[in-house]
């Protein structure tokens, strides 16, 4: 029997390409290989499995979430188990209804899957549905794959689920189809999903009404397109709104659509330094528009020539076409950097590039995308996402295990395939485009950890080359199985009246994997991305395909702690040092574990390996670690800069990574090119000129700290260590006498430090008095060129912050609560440590922090640090350390990275980057849409 799902069949014990043979012609199922199980053996049944208590803390202690007695692979961590509970677990908490079992979560959705397949023909007999059955629940019990949320959230629990991640809308220019999408976009926020639209055909507000007066224009409607978002985020089933906002270069609005964003962030920082709350829920934040949407502004290939050739661009009417407003390019393209640069939006989406890779521009152009950019096709489409997760396809030898990579795509792929036909759509339109054009977005997680493992440097030629290379195999792979499932069940609807274009698009991928370089990339591998493009290619050529799109890179968020996965989407590793929150109160410093595996993979003796890692626990950072080379230095670098050392990933090496991978994708990619806080405009701009230079369809910035958003835990006192302390009987007096504080003044000859600083051009000068044991006890501040008020005011204030000090109100205190304050003057301070201060008492006290608070932390580590046990026969494994913190430097300087992220909405820790969007890594919830 011929075996078309299979990624490596075999005839008389030799490998065939698969695909070669027609075979079985007549057919309208598939057949199905079992790869990772066996006949009459339950795949859940070859996992260990244990009860756990999934348990959720929010940032004020109290339990955001608790379910008891859980049934979960031993295998998954507490994390996973947590997020999943939460998450994904169907039933009102408490009732009988209410899963319990992560083998029935997965059993739920894959015997519904596999019913609708053979509902819908794609099995050829029973023993080829029982194969799919139990390889899609290998790979999902196995943490090898994961759909998309809302797959998670609806399947087998609703008749008709919702179930794509990703939707386009359409809007027309008129009240009734504007009125419409806010309806659709709130009904697909309730649903768990996220939406993106091109505002463009909505007139701009210098065009006139058939009935007189001037319309209102796109920038008008999106204030109430944001209200409505920002009431059904806080109120939705599964998780938070999330939307796109795109408009033409050459739309009428165009200057005030890249300015409104950057607009609305000034009025907040005015209503933060009137005293209103600064935190991302805050009452600043909450009064102002925009701060439900990601912002796009969609430019031609001709745009960026006249902005490179220093030309004028036009805008014209939305109905006529007629020219309306003359511009220098550079000018909106230095406005749209600015903007970026203060508040992160808008980002920039190539429209040439998109549609030149369009595979139905027989029908219709591609206009929009979703939240996070990565779907990219026709206006009222949707999309449902899955990811592979790349470090459970390493062989034993650390090598890529090419054959089961292939594999595990053509099963998930099928998953996918058959969820379209069996969904639930917002409206009319977009369920016929999603029937008769049936796109899929598979992806994958985890690549930085994976190039890490591999010994490969994330910003190297050989990381970017294996990267490229698994990109095509996995997109290759997927067209030839949509081919394979189009000769059984016949092409995409839309497929006759698109042949050319389609065809032409898979020989661009096709000669794009030729060009991938091989350096770094093993030969199976480099080889077999090739040979999936020869097969995508002939069997399209022969039989069509069954989807218009196959694959994309999603933020794969909460999917990705479903998976246990070190990184995110396309992603490198944003530390090699993590904490982990202890139930009882602290926190488990960890090495990451990614480490050993790519030391052992460089070669490194087990006996150096332990001693490197033993270094980089203990100074958290590896630059200076024994025995480590300096060309392997690379190899460990991240996207956050640690405390104690000086390397970190530079933003042009994420862009060049999206330019590896982004020719074998049939959408784009969610990502956001993460910049430091004293990047420049010009240095945005040039991160959106390299972007459409190297191919990129779409790019957004952001840069640290441009968000004056407190979290609002950064004040929260450190958390006690909670182990039990044996100490002695102490007799407590029937009445406490009321505690008073005592002054402890500092000796009439002290040794003192003063140091001098500049902000935004203001000089001025610190000097701190100290006690014997070097710790502050008095400031002088002293500012120069400045008036009696201001020098009458310093003088005042450093004599309060002096008898603070000496009152006994600890330094830490005085720095949570007064660094990151903002007034002016504020801008460069030409302090390295400090490069950008955000008011004077800001840089004060992160000076101080600096100067006196790394020696308490030290001290701090000590006392928390658990006592060495007694020798054993049992080495401790060099992958992690037990020490107890309540703070270190590199979980500070992980913050100080992140010190604008948003509070989760379900429990209040901060959240960090993921793609164009954030998670949360306490409670696994996303702002995102997939």
């Amino acid at each position: 029997m011929e075996k078309e799902l299979s990624a490596k069949p075999m005839v008389n014990g030799k490998e065939r390409r698969a695909g070669r043979s027609k075979g079985k012609a007549a057919a309208t199922g598939l057949s199905v290989e079992r790869f990772f199980t066996t006949l009459g053996v339950d795949p859940a049944d070859e996992l260990a499995w244990e009860y756990r208590s999934a348990s959720i803390t929010g940032e004020d202690g109290k339990a955001v979430f608790e379910q008891k007695n859980i049934e979960v692979p031993r295998s998954w961590s507490m994390l996973a188990t947590n997020v999943v509970a939460s998450k994904y677990f169907r039933g009102t908490p408490g009732t009988p209804e209410r899963e319990t079992s992560v083998r029935k979560l997965v059993a739920r959705v894959v015997d519904t899957l596999t019913r609708w397949g053979s509902d819908g023909g794609y099995f050829a007999t029973e023993l080829d549905r029982d194969a799919f059955h139990a390889e899609l629940t290998h790979l999902l019990l196995r943490q090898k794959a994961s759909f998309n949320s809302p797959v998670w959230f609806n399947v087998g629990v609703e008749a008709q689920p919702q179930c794509s991640a990703c939707f386009i809308n359409s809007v027309d220019d008129s009240m009734e189809s504007i009125l419409t999408l806010a309806r659709t976009e709130g009904m697909l926020f309730k649903y768990g999903s996220g939406t993106g639209s091109n505002l463009s055909t909505i007139r701009g507000s210098k065009e006139l009404l058939a009935g007189g007066g001037t319309a209102s224009g796109p920038v008008s409607f999106m204030r109430g397109f944001d209200a409505f978002a920002g009431v059904i985020k806080s109120g939705g089933k599964t998780r938070r709104a999330a939307k796109m906002v795109i408009l033409n270069a050459d739309h009428p609005d165009v200057l005030d659509f890249i300015r409104c964003k950057a607009s609305e962030e000034k009025k907040a920082w005015a209503l933060i330094e009137a005293g209103y709350d600064p935190s991302f829920n805050g009452e600043a934040y909450a009064s102002v528009y925009f701060q439900n949407s990601n912002n796009s502004v969609r430019v031609t290939d001709e745009f960026m020539k006249a902005v490179v050739a220093d030309g004028a661009w036009q805008t014209r009417t939305v109905r006529e076409g007629q020219p309306l407003d003359t511009y220098r390019a550079r000018d909106l393209f230095r406005e749209i950097a600015e903007a970026a640069h203060l508040c992160g939006d808008p980002g920039m989406q190539f429209d040439t590039t998109v549609n030149s890779w369009h595979t139905c521009s027989g029908t219709a152009r591609i206009n929009a995308s979703n939240p996070c950019s990565e779907y990219m096709f026709l206006d009222d489409s949707a999309c449902n996402l899955a990811s592979l997760n790349l470090m459970h396809f390493r062989d034993i030898a650390g090598d890529f295990d090419v054959a089961a990579f292939k594999h595990a795509v053509d099963v998930v792929l099928l998953a996918q395939e058959i969820i379209v036909g069996f969904s639930r759509y917002p409206t009319e339109r977009i369920g016929k485009n999603s029937h008769d054009y049936r796109p899929l977005g598979l992806g994958f997680a985890n690549l930085g950890a994976l190039l890490m493992a591999s010994g490969l440097p994330y910003d190297s030629d050989a990381g970017r080359n294996y990267a490229s290379a698994i990109t095509s195999l996995m997109c290759g792979e997927a067209y030839a199985m949509s081919a394979r499932m189009a000769e059984k069940q016949g092409p995409f609807n839309g497929y006759a009246k698109n042949a050319e274009p389609m065809l032409g698009v898979i020989r661009k991928h096709r000669k794009a994997a030729y060009a991938v370089p091989q350096a770094g990339v093993m030969a199976e591998l480099h080889a077999e991305q090739k040979a999936a493009w020869d097969d995508a290619l002939a069997l399209g050529e022969a039989h069509g395909y069954r989807n218009s799109q196959v694959t994309v890179l999603a933020p794969t968020g909460t999917i990705g702690f479903m998976m246990d996965c070190d990184t995110t989407g396309i992603e490198p590793d944003i530390a090699l040092i993590k904490y982990k929150k202890l139930v009882g109160g602290g926190m488990l410093k960890l090495v990451n574990q990614t480490v050993p595996q790519a030391l052992e993979k460089l070669g490194y003796p087990q006996t150096q390996a332990q001693d490197i890692v033993s270094a980089l626990d203990k100074a958290d950072t590896i630059e200076g670690a024994p025995h480590l080379r300096p060309e392997h230095l690379a190899v460990f670098d991240c996207a956050f800069k640690p405390a104690k050392g000086s390397r970190s990933i530079h933003w042009m090496g994420h862009i060049q990574m999206m330019e590896a991978c982004q020719p074998f994708l049939s959408g784009a990619i969610s990502k956001t090119v993460n910049m430091p806080s004293d990047s420049t405009v010009e240095d945005i701009e040039k991160a959106y000129l390299e972007s459409w230079k190297r191919g990129l369809k779409a790019v957004a910035v952001y840069r640290d700290g441009c968000k004056r958003t407190q979290p609002l835990n950064t004040s929260k006192e450190a958390v006690k260590d909670t182990r039990k302390v044996e100490a002695a009987a102490v007799v407590e007096p029937l009445v406490k006498p009321e505690p008073r504080a005592v002054r402890r003044r500092l000796p009439d000859e002290r040794r003192s430090i003063t140091h001098k600083f500049s902000i935004g051009g203001h000089e001025g000068y610190l000097t701190v008095g100290m006690y014997e044991d070097g710790t502050p006890g008095e400031l002088f501040i002293v500012m120069a060129k400045e008036g009696s008020v201001v020098s009458g005011l310093m003088d005042s204030f450093a004599t309060s912050i002096s008898l603070a000090l000496q009152y006994g109100v600890p330094l830490k205190v005085m720095v949570d609560k007064l660094s990151h304050t903002r007034f002016e003057p504020s801008g460069f301070t030409g302090n390295p440590a400090i490069p950008i201060a955000k008011s004077i008492t800001d840089y004060i006290f992160r000076w101080l922090e600096l100067k006196f608070m790394p020696s308490e932390e030290t001290e701090e580590d000590a006392i928390l640090s658990p006592e060495p046990a007694a020798p054993t026969a049992q080495p401790a494994l060099p992958a992690q350390s037990a020490s107890f913190s309540r703070s270190t430097s590199s979980a500070r300087a992980t913050w100080l990275n992140q010190a604008d992220a948003p509070p989760c909405h379900t429990c209040g820790a901060i959240m960090v980057r993921s793609g164009a969007c954030y998670k949360c890594g306490n409670c696994g919830a996303t702002s995102g849409c997939s």
